[in-house]
């Protein structure tokens, strides 16, 4: 891991003895120990970095670390010896397993990557630097004529999975024909919850986050022509209802300019 990298800057004999530890802490299974460091403390040190990790892991994929059961150590494992982080900031962890799960296609879980995303995009909003405030946004304004703004602590999501259902005690082995359709969102209080979302409301969240410029009247009627259906006034009032809905659980946080 990025934490047992030697220092570049180092003598060129201190800077191999570091690369032989970081080696052996990695795998300790294939590399010896590097001479001259008391075995206790090596066993010490092995145990203290691959702890912090699993623990630090454990915590982020919860459904995944019960998935896999008596294997999940040896996923971890794996991790720490191949993988080669892009980023020395542990909260940034959880997301160099998503990216090493996401280069090594599992076939006997073929849903485990989004699986995977599905539990680290939880973290990923918790610690979002976005505020709702900065926004701007008019939280009286007209979402029909004027320009609907989504919060950007409220994330839509699609998976070809059902992520949310999977577990230990149901794993499906084929992918529904229909996508699963979620909202993330951040609670004031800094809890994150997510919904399933239907076609249209997903769709009408993904059309407000584009920041076209459009109005809200203007995104139903892009929806209804998407939907090969007529923008007439029951549709009208259907999107108005679902703007509406948004704004109340603070998906969309009003109007802006």
């Amino acid at each position: 891991m990025t934490a047992s990298a030697p220092d570049s800057g180092a003598p060129a004999k201190l800077r191999d003895q570091q690369w032989s530890l970081a080696r052996h802490l990695r795998d300790p299974d294939g590399v010896p120990a590097p001479a001259g460091i008391e075995p206790r403390r090596l066993q010490v040190y092995r145990e203290l970095l691959f702890n912090n990790i699993e623990s630090l892991l454990a915590g982020n994929f919860p459904v995944i670390r019960r998935i896999f059961g008596a294997q999940w150590p040896v996923l971890v494992r794996a991790f720490f010896r191949e993988h080669r982080c892009q980023t020395p900031l542990f909260p940034e962890i959880a997301r160099e397993f998503l990216r090493y799960l996401e280069a090594r296609p599992d076939p006997a879980r073929p849903w485990l990557q989004e699986l995977a995303h599905y539990e680290w995009v939880e973290l990923a909003l918790q610690i979002a630097e976005a505020r709702e405030e900065d926004a701007g946004a008019d939280p009286g304004g007209d979402l029909l004529d004027g320009r609907p703004c989504l919060s950007p602590l409220a994330w839509p999501l699609a998976y070809a999975w059902p992520v949310h259902r999977i577990g230990p005690d149901w794993q499906p082995g084929h992918a529904p024909d229909a996508p699963t359709l979620l909202l993330l969102r951040r609670r004031a209080d800094g809890s994150v919850h997510f919904s399933e979302l239907s076609p249209l409301a997903f769709r009408l969240a993904g059309l407000l986050g584009e920041d076209s410029g459009h109005s809200g009247r203007q995104c139903l009627a892009q929806l209804a022509t998407e939907a090969g259906r007529p923008f007439d006034d029951a549709f009208l009032a259907q999107g108005r209802t679902m703007l509406e809905q948004m704004r109340d659980s603070r998906v969309v946080l009003g109007t802006v300019d």
